[in-house]
């Protein structure tokens, strides 16, 4: 296949890859062919549709290793569903009567793009498949080959998504600073609410991070310093449950004997019972263009502050929230080693005219491939059976039983 234009596009929330992503991208197309001009859409589909790219120069090509040193999107993202006509109507990203595919996959053929790389999610990633299926019906080969990317981990049926480690260890370097406010009252409550909608990965993984980095410590307890009071106390995921008054026992004895207790909480943890109680109370419920509800808008720290705040007797309580803290991170050697490899495997697919999302698939016994578009799918639950995770909860003392 003859490349003339390749095209870049980072979609949805940001995470620790997609500025390294970027770079390694470039990088790869450099070594392969420099005559193949590469340019970045701005703020994803958002500059799909209204045209907006800009053209990676000579100086960008020549120094794209740079980016591999930055965390965010050096092209820019923004959450832009396609198949929501009416929204991007409303937000004047289309014209009345316009379909956002059709505008889409028009500009891809007028910028003369022959390959896109989407560096997203499952919506991203599906959707670009859909331009791709639209494009081919009229008579315009445009091959996709996307890379997956999201803090959640949590993509159908890839073993490891782009970014996902380096958010857990950010997670895990921001609950370091703010547990060590444990002792500013004599009955402290501290919840460190991690990114997940509907996967308790990153909140799980950063939370068996912050516990090893617990552990690794030297203490002075004669003097205050306690590995006890330093230490997680509970782990709440939407994958577990587990019962609230017993829970409010075990953490009350927690609380009388050291003074304070840590919570690591997932943002997806009880969303169902708090909805629930907004609905009862005639308050509506705000949604982003993906019909996904606004957590923020819900509060769901704050929701279990109050669950437990008076049960296990805290005098202060604060809730602390490190996603954005963590997904806007650099990439770390981990993930670079990832990233690096999942790029130039992209970039031999486009080559060989191999559209899918390149990624280790689970269910080909974690073979790195183009995972076909059909299979891509997004909400895949964390695996609370692994051995990990089991004796994380089993250290800190936590009762629970994976939900059905």
């Amino acid at each position: 296949m003859t490349i003339r234009r390749v095209a870049l596009l980072t979609a949805g929330g940001f995470a620790p890859c997609l500025s390294t992503a970027v770079g390694e991208l470039i990088e790869r197309y450099n070594a392969v062919d420099p005559n193949i001009e590469i340019i970045g859409y701005q703020y994803g589909y958002h500059g799909l549709l209204t045209g907006n790219y800009v053209v990676f120069d000579e100086e960008a090509r020549k120094n794209a290793a740079t980016l591999k040193k930055f965390g965010g999107s050096p092209i820019g993202n923004s959450r832009v569903k396609l198949t929501n006509n009416q929204n991007l109507i409303d937000r004047g990203l289309i014209k009345e009567g316009q379909n956002a595919l059709e505008v889409a996959a028009e500009n891809l053929r007028r910028d003369g793009v022959d390959v896109l790389h989407t560096i997203g999610g499952d919506d991203t990633n599906t959707t670009a498949a859909d331009l791709a299926a639209y494009l081919h019906e009229n008579d315009y080969e445009l091959t996709v080959v996307g890379l997956p990317k999201t803090i959640d981990n949590d993509i159908v049926p890839i073993r490891q998504s782009l970014g996902a480690w380096t958010a857990a260890e950010q997670a895990s370097i921001f609950a370091q600073n703010i547990i060590g406010e444990h002792r500013s009252n004599p009955r402290m409550l501290i919840i460190h609410e991690v990114m997940g909608r509907n996967c308790g990965y990153l909140t799980a993984q950063s939370a068996h991070d912050y516990h090893q980095w617990v552990k690794e410590q030297e203490y002075v307890p004669s003097a205050g310093l306690s590995q006890e009071r330093w230490d997680i106390h509970a782990v709440y995921i939407p994958e577990i449950s587990f019962d609230l008054d017993v829970e409010a026992s075990r953490l009350r004895k927690i609380m009388d004997e050291h003074g304070n207790v840590n919570i690591f909480l997932s943002e997806g943890a009880g969303v169902q019972e708090i909805i629930a109680e907004l609905l009862e109370d005639g308050i509506e419920v705000e949604r982003d263009p993906f019909g996904h509800v606004k957590l923020d808008t819900i509060n769901p720290g704050q929701w279990f502050a109050k669950q437990f705040a008076h049960a296990i007797g805290a005098e202060k309580v604060m809730v602390q929230k490190s996603g954005y803290f963590s997904r806007s991170a650099r990439s770390n050697e981990r993930d670079l080693e990832l990233i690096a490899k999942m790029a130039e495997f992209a970039v031999d697919c486009a080559l060989q005219a191999k559209p899918g999302v390149v990624g280790h698939d689970e269910e080909h016994n974690d073979e790195l491939r183009a995972i076909e578009f059909s299979r891509i799918a997004g909400a895949k639950p964390f695996d609370v059976h692994q051995e990990w995770f089991a004796q994380l909860l089993a250290e800190i003392g936590q009762k629970w039983e994976a939900k059905a």
